[in-house]
């Protein structure tokens, strides 16, 4: 049997946060799992409100594994945090996080034990919740393969980014985090794969994620059509979409930006990042 390499749960928040939430989300991801990491680096961008200081203040005192807390002093965007708490890291191997989900017990020891398989790249389906974490609403399987990977990541993320455990040196390889508002982990992925990282998804959801008030209206307007115009000029003079993918993603993807909310949870759901419910629990091919 492969030996478990040990690892660094990346987990990085902000003054908008919930203290409540980043409390569970650092609990499910810590005291919860079946394999704990090894140690958190857990990044505060920027200055937090008391409240949001005192829980990470307390979770860095109460942890059952180390905790680094990277305190930036000001606000420098999510890409940056993400470089600045990778850097910190102490372990080869990386799992990412967000600061309001939930994951589940089972998904560091399903995910480290694919990484220690040979693969760079692991994330899994999720399941999207309301209110509360029993009220699910959706249920997101991305593709599992290596093959079908790569052949959606031309138009759709292929990874649902809060589920992801990586290779810190593959990251390296390929520049880092880039800044591109709420597309710099599609962006990494992106050139990652393009660069032949070993990758696979999890077909068992071992992810909660919150889809509260305004996460769709998150994903458009203005700034964010703007970094969607950039990644696919990133996309296309990189030779990693045809001219054809390009336009069809500027009318498609740029297009989705600028409607109005209740059409882009429609165009989500349907077009943008499909959903479907697959057998079995590993990775295809």
């Amino acid at each position: 049997m492969t030996a478990l390499e040990p690892f660094s749960l990346l987990l990085p928040t902000y003054h908008a946060d919930d203290p409540e939430h980043l409390r569970r989300a650092f609990a499910s991801a810590v005291d919860e799992q079946n394999l704990k990491p090894d140690e958190v680096v857990l990044v505060r961008d920027g200055v937090v409100p008391p409240r949001l200081q005192q829980v990470i203040d307390d979770l860095a005192v109460s942890s059952p594994v180390p905790v680094q807390v990277i305190a930036l002093d000001q606000n420098i965007g999510l890409g940056h945090a993400l470089e600045a708490g990778l850097a910190a890291c102490s372990y080869e191997v990386v799992a990412r996080m967000d600061s309001d989900d939930v994951s589940l017990p089972e998904r560091f020891e399903v995910q480290i034990a694919l990484l220690a398989q040979g693969y760079d790249l692991v994330g899994s389906a999720l399941l999207e919740f309301g209110e509360h974490e029993d009220d699910i609403v959706g249920r997101r399987t991305p593709p599992l393969g290596q093959e079908e990977i790569r052949s959606w990541s031309r138009f759709h993320d292929p990874f649902n980014h809060p589920t992801v455990v990586y290779r810190r040196a593959m990251v390296r390889a390929v520049g880092g985090y880039r800044d591109l508002p709420l597309l710099e982990d599609y962006w990494l992925f992106a050139r990652m794969i393009d660069a032949g990282a070993r990758v696979a998804n999890v077909a068992e959801p071992l992810v909660k994620y919150r889809v509260g008030a305004g996460a769709y209206a998150r994903r458009g307007g203005w700034e964010l059509l703007r970094s969607e115009i950039e990644l696919q000029r990133h996309f296309r003079s990189a030779g990693f979409t045809s001219r054809p993918q390009y336009l069809r993603n500027l009318v498609v993807r740029g297009g989705y930006r600028l409607v109005p909310e209740s059409l882009r949870r429609f165009a989500y759901r349907r077009v943008i990042a499909p959903r479907g419910t697959r057998n079995g629990g590993q990775p295809a091919g």
